[in-house]
């Protein structure tokens, strides 16, 4: 479907059309008519899919039919780094229109704090805030939220991950009742759907393509012990020509302790992770946005804070605890049709973790089997294959005597 049939204003089809888009994915086709009918909405789709565009080109057509200015969108999301990359969105598809935008997130100086102020004062079109940073300015009364007729919560799912259910109750609590509220999450489990009863009204409902990887990844296992990891890795990197890479682990200090490793190999590579200050961590994605950086390190908050085209690997050094975060990192690579593959390095105590990431993705994925010179793999039990029953041995007690 060509984003002309939608009937958008002519200055926001010229910015989409100045950024190559021409076609909307399947969730933009279904999102779009919903949100311009100001109905609300909860939305279930995979990372990839285009679905920042399908709630902000709506909304960004009816601010452009507006003359008067005030704080009228609010978009919640997980992390800075997504709210950044929204961001940017709203920056390219307004070039040509007067809309006007504002992040709010934590970890900046004092002069970013006033300048959030001073623009709340004045009032913007859409804010795309954190939930942490937008309690501070709510609370002191900065941030005026009265007029606001627009809600979007981004990755919801992981927001109350994250543990912001409160957080994002509060907020709602400074909003107007009258207004409409659009979700999107990944997932739909019940704690989401709980979310939407509180918040939306006689939502309509979309669900695209749930917990599917792109077709494009291809997705490879080795069977590992943690000793083997690194110097699979080692080969892994240097044998094949890959210009942008990012590699998962589960904790900060592995991330810390892999961006020396890869440096030690002579790899551009840097951990990004929370202990940086915020200018650090924007270096950084700038960096690996230009490829001057060629291997960037990270946890599960990383997934879905990045959108980097071009990535031609994602390695999961730790196998996820949860398959849909799987789902997210993997997600990375094969961005807008493209190709990319996906490696995942499972240990004996993780093979119950691939498990569930299969089932969820209803497939098996390859196993690439382990370079002999570096040591036996462990080993997989067969589909199917029971272990031995062994009889349990009959215990014998003697009877305690009655007594009279």
């Amino acid at each position: 479907m060509d984003f002309k049939e939608f009937g958008f204003n002519t200055e926001l089809l010229e910015g989409l059309l100045a950024m190559g888009f021409k076609n909307a994915t399947p969730i933009q086709q279904q999102a779009i008519p919903i949100i311009s009918e100001n109905k609300d909405l909860i939305a279930c789709a995979q990372t990839g899919t285009g679905k920042t565009g399908a709630y902000l080109l709506p909304l960004m057509n009816l601010l452009t039919q507006k003359h008067e200015r005030h704080n009228n969108v609010l978009i919640l999301a997980p992390t800075r780094e997504l709210a950044q990359q929204i961001d940017v969105q709203v920056e390219a598809l307004s070039y040509f229109t007067n809309i006007s935008s504002l992040t709010v997130y934590g970890g900046g100086d004092g002069v970013a704090y006033d300048q959030q102020k001073r623009s709340m004062r004045d009032g913007v079109d859409i804010i795309i805030a954190t939930p942490g940073r937008l309690i501070s300015h709510l609370a002191s009364g900065t941030l005026k939220m009265d007029k606001l007729e627009h809600l979007v919560l981004d990755e919801a799912d992981r927001m109350l991950d994250m543990g912001f259910y409160d957080d994002i109750m509060k907020i709602v609590g400074y909003l107007p009742t009258k207004r409409q509220t659009v979700m999107f999450s990944a997932t739909m489990p019940l704690k989401i759907r709980k979310l939407a009863n509180n918040l939306l009204q006689q939502p309509e409902q979309i669900n695209i393509s749930i917990s599917k990887p792109a077709e494009g990844i291809n997705q490879q296992v080795y069977l590992i012990h943690d000793d083997q990891k690194i110097a699979l890795l080692t080969e892994i990197l240097k044998s094949a020509d890959y210009n942008r890479i990012i590699v998962f682990a589960g904790r900060k200090e592995k991330v810390k302790e892999l961006g020396k490793v890869f440096r030690k190999l002579g790899l551009k590579a840097e951990a990004f992770h929370s202990d940086l200050e915020q200018k650090e961590r924007e270096a950084i994605m700038l960096d690996f946005k230009n490829s001057k950086l060629n291997v960037l390190i990270g946890t599960d908050v990383l997934s879905r804070g990045i959108d980097v085209t071009g990535i031609d690997l994602v390695i999961n050094f730790d196998a996820p605890q949860d398959p849909e975060d799987y789902i997210h990192r993997i997600g990375r690579t094969a961005r807008a049709a493209t190709t990319g593959t996906a490696i995942t390095l499972v240990n004996p105590k993780d093979k119950r973790r691939l498990a569930n990431i299969e089932k969820l993705i209803e497939r098996s994925i390859e196993r690439i089997p382990l370079p002999e010179h570096l040591g036996e793999a462990p080993k997989e039990q067969p589909e199917g294959e029971k272990k031995p029953y062994k009889k349990k041995k009959k215990k014998f007690f003697k009877k305690k005597p009655k007594t009279v």
